[in-house]
């Protein structure tokens, strides 16, 4: 089953201060997500990755083209549905986290990743729990817990952010570089709990340097370069190498 269809989908930026230069960011991308897939975004920096995700989710508003989310109420076309419909989606079926945390001052960690869950009316010490538990999964030590992110390095920060996205477990979930600050052992660790979520049913669409990560996560690979998709690939046809010398059909 089809949970997502990007068809079309072009985004171009008015660059004011440029004399209202336009810059393409996306350009006719084009693809499906499959019911609890996990679907890679790769390509070098300024190929697009990002914007299609923030197209996606709508925090940038598509120039054209259609984003299709196959909800079981219906079909909803993020690029055109009114503002209330993808409130609506973010606070139930749709998540997303960039490598950026973007912290709620004087809130402690363990109740910015809990705060999704009372959102959608769970019990505080319930809320508390699971968020407890995600942080220890992603070896954030125990003694943070109770302190103020604002505080914490770029890596310590980028597991809040994870564990704040997977906690609600929406069924649509898009990450910009979620695991780019993390230590090997720590990375290991998301990886461990991306693979449980994605058997939870959990379908995921992520932007990703580290290989290793996309080689133990992913389904599929989208290849962006210069804004525009060169292809999707299976991840055992997946070579960044060959990638370097020829458009993959």
């Amino acid at each position: 089953m089809t949970v997502l269809t990007v068809d079309g989908l072009s985004k171009t930026f008015d660059m004011h201060v440029l004399g209202e230069k336009q810059v393409v960011g996306l350009d006719d991308v084009s693809f499906e997500v499959d019911d609890g897939e996990f679907l890679a975004i790769v390509g070098e920096s300024g190929s697009g990755k990002s914007s299609l995700l923030k197209c996606i989710y709508r925090t940038y508003q598509p120039t054209s083209g259609h984003v299709v989310f196959h909800d079981a109420d219906g079909d909803v076309d993020l690029a055109a549905c009114p503002e209330r419909d993808i409130i609506a989606l973010r606070d139930d079926a749709i998540g997303y986290t960039s490598q950026f945390l973007d912290e709620i001052p004087r809130v402690p960690a363990v109740d910015v990743v809990a705060r999704p869950l009372r959102e959608q009316g769970v019990p505080i010490d319930q809320a508390r729990e699971t968020a407890e538990s995600l942080l220890s999964r992603l070896n954030l030590p125990e003694e943070l817990w109770d302190a103020y992110p604002a505080t914490f390095s770029g890596g310590e920060r980028q597991r809040i952010n994870l564990a704040q996205a997977i906690a609600p477990k929406p069924r649509l979930l898009l990450l910009d570089e979620p695991t780019s600050a993390l230590d090997p052992e720590t990375r290991a660790a998301a990886i461990e709990l991306l693979r449980e979520f994605l058997d939870d049913g959990t379908t995921v669409v992520g932007v990703f340097h580290n290989r290793d990560v996309i080689e133990a996560v992913a389904d599929r690979v989208v290849v962006l370069e210069d804004a525009r998709m060169r292809g999707v690939v299976p991840i055992e046809e997946y070579d960044s190498e060959e990638l370097d010398g020829e458009v993959v059909a």
